[in-house]
């Protein structure tokens, strides 16, 4: 049987193909990917005390969980894949929708894909220079392959894609599990000397913000399953459902994870080494010591596929609404992938790779990640007063909302006061999306040149990839 489905009008429909299952599998899939294996430095480093730096990881779950349950709102009331996008659009209009797109394009995506990439290629690398650092063109390179690889499959199949998602999904779960066991052990035969005087350390509103990016960069991930709900089954059912079983699973690995690298690894180690899960197993495992790399660069190989997996599903909606070129809105007949969607996605997470300094990648990015995420969280306060009578099959307490915004305002406005440079490059690339609105999407009367170019652009990626446009399943139903 095809995997195509056909509207009345000729174009390919896309069919409900990821299960609850599936869905779990995106939503661990993508938090457990680079994060924990390279956050808990970013945030110790920020901290320099054992206690907080777990209490800011079980913050960090606490926080991504009330957002998560936003976002089932969010979800369930406007069925549009797309994410933050999609909801941005429906409250305040195109522009601010535009501006969330552009972010995105230019920062938000390929920056995750990158820092993932780069730590799968640190992971591969390190087992071959276990006395020093490996080197960084290598860790380039082998990231590049990475995001081509995941690339081709996510071309290739959606099947195929959700495979690797659960298959890589059970890896991580089991390297975790195996991490955690053997810390506990560890603690359990009277290695607490690292659970000293746990409190000492130094703090800073400043230092204490960046060190939640850090923890809440490894469970970002929450919110991808909002951006294919089009083909999620049974989204009123399955989407909550999906947050519910693995946001505390998430939650609890992560904490106890934490403890097990504090009870092997000192703090100078810690400090001085973002790759602590190699040092955890060099120190326990012996000359089984590269089993920890090896499930560590599976965990971050899932963890791209299910970046790339989301981030052209992201980009092909908002080529629907017009706010991106047209071939970004191009599937595959048969395979219904987004090829084009996902080459340029890929070639722009490429282009990330020029630097291999993951934490400054981490704070350049969660500002403006940040600011987005709060956006579509007012946007559901405003829906509420502005579109009272929409279906709402879930509905929030008011109270979760303005925590979570409480929560965002601090992460946002705090690193905007200790690092305005950082900040300032953010803005002026999200501002300067508002030209790009007006000349791109908003003015009609382009040149009749323009519109040749992009036609020939169009027929000619149409022609090359086997593709045609996806009717949003949103809007057919609004037919």
């Amino acid at each position: 049987m095809g995997e195509e489905s056909q509207a009345g009008d000729g174009k390919v429909v896309l069919k409900r193909k990821i299960t609850l299952f599936n869905g779990v599998g995106i939503i661990i899939g993508t938090i457990i990917g680079s994060g924990i294996f390279i956050s808990p430095t970013g945030v110790f480093l920020n901290t320099g005390s054992v206690a907080a730096s777990l209490i800011i990881w079980l913050v960090c779950g606490l926080l991504s969980t009330l957002g998560a349950l936003c976002y089932a709102e969010l979800g369930t009331s406007i069925m549009r894949s797309g994410g933050d996008y999609a909801y941005i659009y429906s409250a305040f209009g195109p522009l601010p929708a535009f501006l969330r797109l552009w972010i995105a394009l230019l920062i938000i995506r390929p920056t995750t894909q990158a820092i993932v990439a780069l730590t799968f290629g640190h992971y591969v690398v390190k087992p071959f220079f276990p006395e020093c650092d490996p080197p960084q063109n290598a860790v380039r390179l082998l990231a590049a392959v990475c995001l081509c690889v995941l690339t081709a499959v996510n071309c290739i199949s959606v099947r195929w894609t959700m495979r690797i998602q659960d298959v890589f999904t059970s890896s991580k779960l089991l390297a975790l599990v195996v991490i955690i066991i053997s810390g506990i052990y560890y603690l359990c035969i009277g290695h607490t000397e690292n659970f000293e005087k746990p409190f000492d350390g130094e703090y800073s509103a400043g230092k204490v913000a960046l060190a939640f990016y850090s923890g809440l960069f490894a469970f970002g991930g929450w919110n991808y399953l909002n951006f294919v709900t089009e083909e999620l089954q049974d989204p009123y059912k399955n989407l909550p459902r999906a947050i519910w079983i693995a946001m505390p699973m998430v939650t609890i690995i992560y904490v106890m994870a934490n403890m097990a690298y504090f009870a092997v690894v000192s703090k100078g180690e810690m400090m001085s080494n973002p790759a602590v899960a190699v040092v955890f197993g060099d120190r326990l495992f012996g000359g089984w010591r590269w089993v920890i790399p090896v499930f560590v660069a599976l965990s971050t190989f899932g963890g791209v596929n299910g970046v790339l997996f989301t981030s052209a599903r992201l980009f092909a909606t908002g080529a629907q609404e017009g706010h991106m070129p047209a071939f970004f809105s191009l599937f595959h007949i048969n395979k219904q992938t987004p090829i084009p969607s996902l080459i340029f996605t890929c070639l722009f997470s490429l282009l990330m790779l020029t630097t291999s300094n993951v934490f400054a990648l981490i704070n350049y990015f969660s500002q403006t990640l940040w600011l987005s995420v709060g956006a579509s969280v007012v946007g559901m306060l405003w829906l509420r007063r502005k579109k009272p009578d929409i279906p709402r099959p879930i509905k929030v307490n008011i109270v979760i909302p303005l925590l979570f915004l409480i929560a965002i305002a601090c992460l946002v406005i705090i690193p905007a006061i200790t690092q305005p440079i950082d900040t300032a490059i953010g803005l002026g690339i999200l501002l300067s999306g508002i030209p790009v609105y007006y000349i791109c999407v908003k003015w009609q009367t382009k040149p009749d040149s323009y519109n040749v170019v992009s036609a020939h652009t169009l027929r000619f990626l149409q022609k090359l990839c086997s593709c045609t446009y996806v009717e949003s399943l949103e809007k057919m139903s609004s037919n």
